[in-house]
């Protein structure tokens, strides 16, 4: 599907899709726990749809209701459970430790770019530790063997989402386990928001120790918070002359990306912003850099592994849409200079259509996105809220 998007500011009211790094936790958690759990979010996605599903496959019973998701959880765990993944890289970091401590023989399907995103140094952890990786295919991974406890030592500055796997996985083995994390370690607020949907669940997994080998305590219903990741493209809008009310946003997250609102304001300047604990937010906040006096990105290397490679693909959006943007290395440059419109292809990544979207708003001509549907990933009725807000669009079936 591609979409024609007309100049023209948002405005109204908006209550914010529930965040999507935390539902993959709770549902993770509830899944586990000693009794039914009942997840309340007015909108799901592609991605936590993923893993519902997978959890179902190892042995729980998590069903759609009208108010979110109702996890009844596992009983007798499958000793042979296809996972399909799809294209969720939480999924797939998540729950392939999770089957190592569950020790079953679990195929995990992959799609999209997933079987091209990095498991080292995670794999070699968990070979160490007494599981057997391997991959039949392409886009298939096999795990077999079972973790033991002990001391998991890991990079923490390849993906947070490998020790958020660890921890989760710690909580099924019997014992005691610690993650060890060596390097520069980056998105820790991700770290945090495991520790916190752990301990919700009263798992105490502070200092990276957790006991693991019973199960985690239902907490009967949990209402999750918005998402600063999606809210972030509408406070992007804001700083660009829209008005958008927004609901369901906590000031006191751990979600990463509630720095967007600082940032945001930072970018009346020109100014440096290291994307180490913000990965997400790069390809909206250079729409807005654009826009204003430009900006430099730091520490942008892991955007090369993204749902499509987020440096190259920023940088064809914005240059696409009338500004000039460059990379090197570990760095993004994007000058200031006026969007004129043009045509982005998305790159069947979610955040660079809703970006080129926003800026949209602002150009002085149409903007087209090519393969727009993508935003399913994370936000499906994104544009059905666009279109609400006031936004113009026509859409083009292919």
């Amino acid at each position: 599907m591609d979409i024609t998007l007309f100049p023209g500011k948002l405005s109204g009211s908006l209550h914010v899709i529930p965040s999507k790094s935390q539902a993959h936790r709770l549902l993770i958690c509830a899944a586990f726990a000693d009794g039914p759990t009942s997840l309340i979010c007015r909108e799901v996605s592609r991605d936590m749809d993923a893993t519902a599903q997978c959890l179902n496959a190892l042995g729980a019973d998590i069903r759609r209701v009208e108010e979110g998701y109702q996890v009844n959880p596992v009983t007798t765990v499958t000793k042979n459970p296809t996972l399909n993944c799809h294209d969720s890289g939480s999924t797939l970091r998540f729950l392939l430790p999770i089957a190592g401590a569950l020790g079953v023989n679990a195929t995990f399907l992959l799609e999209g770019r997933l079987p091209e995103r990095p498991l080292s140094p995670l794999w070699e952890e968990m070979e160490r530790m007494g599981c057997r990786l391997s991959r039949p295919t392409a886009n298939t991974i096999f795990c077999e063997g079972r973790l033991k406890p002990g001391v998991y030592t890991i990079d923490g500055g390849v993906s947070s989402q490998f020790i958020t796997g660890l921890l989760f996985a710690a909580a099924l083995i019997p014992g005691t386990s610690q993650i060890r994390l060596t390097g520069t370690v980056e998105s820790r607020p991700y770290i945090d928001m495991t520790i916190q949907a752990m301990g919700l669940f009263g798992r105490d997994a502070e200092h990276l120790h957790v006991a693991g080998g019973f199960p985690y305590r239902s907490v009967g219903q949990v209402t999750m918070e918005g998402d600063w990741s999606n809210g972030a493209f509408f406070l992007a809008a804001n700083a660009l002359g829209s008005a958008v009310r927004m609901e369901n946003l906590s000031p006191d997250s751990p979600q990463g990306d509630r720095a967007a609102s600082h940032l945001l304001d930072a970018l009346q300047d020109h100014i440096t912003i290291s994307a180490a604990d913000i990965p997400d937010l790069v390809p909206i906040l250079s729409v807005v850099a654009a826009c204003r006096q430009g900006a430099v990105f730091t520490h942008i290397r892991r955007l090369r592994l993204k749902e499509s490679d987020r440096v190259a693909s920023v940088v064809a959006m914005i240059n696409a849409l009338g500004g000039w943007a460059e990379a090197e290395d570990d760095a993004l440059t994007v000058y200031p200079r006026m969007l004129t419109g043009g045509v982005v292809d998305a790159c069947s990544d979610h955040r660079i259509a809703m970006s080129a979207a926003i800026g949209a708003t602002v150009c002085t001509g149409p903007v087209t996105i090519l393969g727009a549907e993508c935003v399913k990933k994370s936000y499906p009725h994104f544009f059905d809220e666009y279109r609400r807000l006031g936004g113009t669009y026509e859409q083009h079936l292919r």
